[in-house]
């Protein structure tokens, strides 16, 4: 048996060494803390350099459709007024914040709308997008070309597109498409969500299996026009009959990869591929269903829920709303999150191809927000993750606007190839 003083000796050594691992132990979570927020800072400042110096581009913004709608202003963009902070997700300095470069204001209107035809409503829209960009030249300016969108950023403006968001506007008339174009529209989304006299709606019926030969005509005279055919919205038999017809290389403004959720207005793997072939752009949103599986598996649990309530109450929406609130306050909804954001990105990056991912974040269209992208004035939050994954400069500078950019251009040559025949 070993010495009693030696046992000591080595008991009192183990325990200063536990006492001194103790306090190494103590502090290593906050030295691990300091160097992870160095690192942030390092990668947030890596992005914003890069937004400095390329133009962000974001291929999707509701904000015409929600000063329409907005509950004060209804229509008023001098009511609306975007030097203050609004009630939505966009104002000037939010957009300052966020290093907007270029923002593609979206003319919505609702597929289901026929009171008196839906080309009032559309110049209405548009006359509303064309009013805010007006109200604000130091800050905003009409873009109807890439070059304009480079001038202007340059300048310090925010280049300003518009996107017409459903071919129900044109009421089957290619004059109609043609004076959408002189207005100033660059991109039509060729379907909302009803499906048209011309091509299938990826959340309606599909009656054609994609376009019509009036349909692929539309196409044809976009081309010709140099604008931008935008899929964001439409079938996959509808994507595939456009990319057939298609010269220039089309867009999708807010849709997302549809293997990681599976939801009709997200782009199958298929789909994917044949954007690399075709030269295109698939603009990542931030809708919370469209991103996040969690948020999809919600949706889809909760539905029978709200089926059956309707059932029991009828027409009873007091009584409706009431439950509803009881049981999302027992059922609370999962956060869709920026890493998951990423995640989108960095998969359409793995499947098209890094000249084929952008940004269409869709805001003032969304009621639920993105942790972390909860405004357009956090995406250089967004573009520091993607540093932090080991994106390189000229990857996110391909992704904020580059390819964009080459997708724009591509399509000016083509129609001006086109125009001569």
């Amino acid at each position: 048996m070993p010495d009693s003083r030696i046992i000591r000796t080595v008991l009192s050594l183990l325990a200063g060494a536990i006492s001194i691992l103790s306090l190494v132990d103590a502090r290593l979570p906050l030295a691990a803390q300091t160097t992870s927020a160095s690192a942030d800072d390092l990668y947030l400042a890596r992005a914003k350099r890069i937004l400095k110096q390329t133009p962000l581009i974001d291929g999707h913004n509701d904000l015409p459709w929600r000063i329409r709608e907005d509950s004060v202003a209804r229509g008023n963009v001098d009511s609306y007024d975007l030097r203050k902070h609004t009630p939505g997700h966009t104002d000037l300095d939010r957009l300052r914040r966020g290093m907007v470069g270029a923002q593609f204001w979206s003319v919505y209107i609702p597929g289901e709308w026929r009171d008196s035809g839906y080309a009032r409503v559309q110049l209405e829209q548009i006359d509303i997008a064309r009013e805010v960009i007006a109200k604000y030249p130091d800050r905003l300016a009409l873009a109807l070309s890439a070059q304009d969108i480079r001038r202007d950023f340059k300048q310090g403006k925010i280049g300003s597109l518009l996107g017409l968001e459903g071919g129900h506007a044109i009421e089957n008339s290619l004059g109609a498409l043609r004076a959408y174009y002189d207005l100033g529209v660059r991109y039509m989304t060729l379907t909302h969500n009803v499906t048209l006299d011309w091509a299938d709606a990826a959340l309606d019926s599909a009656r054609h299996n994609g376009l019509t030969l009036f349909g692929d005509s539309v196409v044809r005279e976009m081309n010709r026009l140099g604008m931008l055919v935008d899929l964001a919205h439409v079938s996959p038999a509808t994507m595939s009959d456009a990319l057939n017809v298609s010269q220039a290389p089309v867009i999708f403004s807010h849709s997302a990869a549809r293997a990681i959720v599976d939801v009709p207005r997200n782009v199958p793997d298929s789909i994917l591929r044949r954007v690399t072939v075709n030269g295109g752009i698939v603009m990542v949103p931030f809708v919370t269903g469209f991103v996040s599986p969690a948020v999809l598996l919600y949706d889809q649990s909760s539905r029978p829920v709200m089926k059956d309530l309707q059932a029991k109450y009828g027409s009873d929406t007091a009584a409706i709303t009431r439950e509803i609130r009881q049981w999302r306050a027992a059922h609370p909804e999962p956060r869709a999150t920026l890493s998951q954001v990423a995640d989108q990105i960095d998969y359409v990056r793995k499947v098209a191809g890094v000249d084929h991912v952008g940004i269409g974040g869709d805001f003032d269209g969304i009621t639920e927000v993105v942790q972390g992208l909860e405004d357009v004035s956090t995406y250089p939050a967004l573009f520091a993750e993607l540093a932090r994954r080991g994106w390189s400069d000229d990857d996110l500078r391909k992704l904020a606007g580059e390819n964009f950019l080459r997708v724009f251009a591509q399509a000016e040559a083509v129609a001006k190839r086109l125009q001569k025949k």
